[in-house]
């Protein structure tokens, strides 16, 4: 029997015409793609409130089209989690589980493992916000995993140390030692003044004639921001007024707490920043930017496997 009288077999036509049949199936009548979205009307509305809350605002069309998008992406990463079976094998998603289990007064002297069974068979874990943001989080890091984002070159870090360069011009910096008069004593102030500069008591030497100041009375490198922290608004602003001067007293300075006599130790005056200074916050945003950038890359591909309605 020669092979073609063997390829002339019924059952063998038979088989290929299946086989043939099968392939154009799957061209023709592919699988139905799962479906996301659209987003239900509370969902929706719940979306505008938190923005409103953040904005003090409604979203623009733009803005929740948006949102919308972003939204859908966050149930299009929860529905690949769950199809990678993620919930079963994450311990956060366990114990949260677990916990959900027992508030629900459903443990009945049952052991974690059996649990856990019953929670993912009641499907707790599809209305869990907590555990759909592990999950979520999850897929973002696999994604970035298989996709990593390119990171920033020396070049790239100072070009855009030059195009963002007023953005880092670096504030005054005030290093001073104060002696505090409360308001309660306001009366005292001249007094006090005047015998530290009759007696050329330096700051230390002079904080025996001072108030309590519950933040201390020395103070190094700190910004006008960072003293507003510790002294108030009015105090920074009138620090300038005061023609301070390193090595000297200067004030009185009023506050919103009373009057500082001010020992002025250094002053840096406000300057722009070089590369180094701010190299590592560039580094960190480019970064930051890149994996944005790689992930939804990532995203954008894995949406064609899905069918997303807005």
């Amino acid at each position: 029997m020669t092979w073609l009288t063997k390829l002339n077999q019924p059952w063998l036509h038979f088989l290929m015409l299946g086989i043939v049949f099968f392939k154009l199936q799957g061209v023709m009548l592919p699988e139905p793609k799962t479906v996301i979205g659209p987003l239900a009307e509370q969902r929706l509305d719940a979306l505008q409130q938190q923005w409103f809350a953040r904005a003090g605002r409604r979203p623009s069309a733009k803005q929740q089209v948006r949102m919308i998008g972003d939204e859908l992406d966050r149930d299009l990463l929860f529905q690949r989690a769950l199809e990678l079976d993620l919930h079963l094998h994450d311990e956060i998603v366990y114990q949260k589980l677990i916990r959900d289990m027992r508030f629900l007064n459903m443990a009945e002297a049952k052991s974690d493992a059996q649990l856990f069974e019953q929670a993912v068979d009641m499907r707790l874990h599809l209305n869990d916000e907590v555990i759909k943001r592990r999950l979520i989080k999850e897929m973002q890091w696999r994604l970035l995993v298989a996709n990593p984002p390119v990171m920033p070159t020396k070049a790239q870090i100072t070009a855009e140390f030059s195009a963002r360069k007023d953005q880092f011009r670096l504030p005054s910096r005030y290093s001073i030692e104060h002696i505090f008069v409360s308001r309660d004593r306001a009366a005292e102030a001249k007094s006090v003044i005047a015998k530290i500069q009759q007696q050329h008591l330096d700051a230390k030497a002079a904080r025996h004639l001072s108030s309590a100041f519950i933040s201390g009375y020395e103070f190094r490198r700190q910004t006008p921001n960072q003293l507003a922290k510790y002294f108030g608004a009015s105090f920074v602003l009138n620090l300038p007024k005061a023609e301070a001067v390193a090595g000297r007293w200067s004030g009185p300075i009023s506050s919103i707490y009373g009057l500082h006599y001010v020992w002025i130790t250094a002053i840096e005056p406000e300057r722009d920043a070089q590369l180094a200074e701010v190299e590592k916050q560039l580094r960190g945003d480019l970064q930051s930017t890149a994996r944005s950038q790689a992930l939804q890359r990532a995203i954008d591909s894995l949406r064609a496997e899905y069918e997303v309605r807005l």
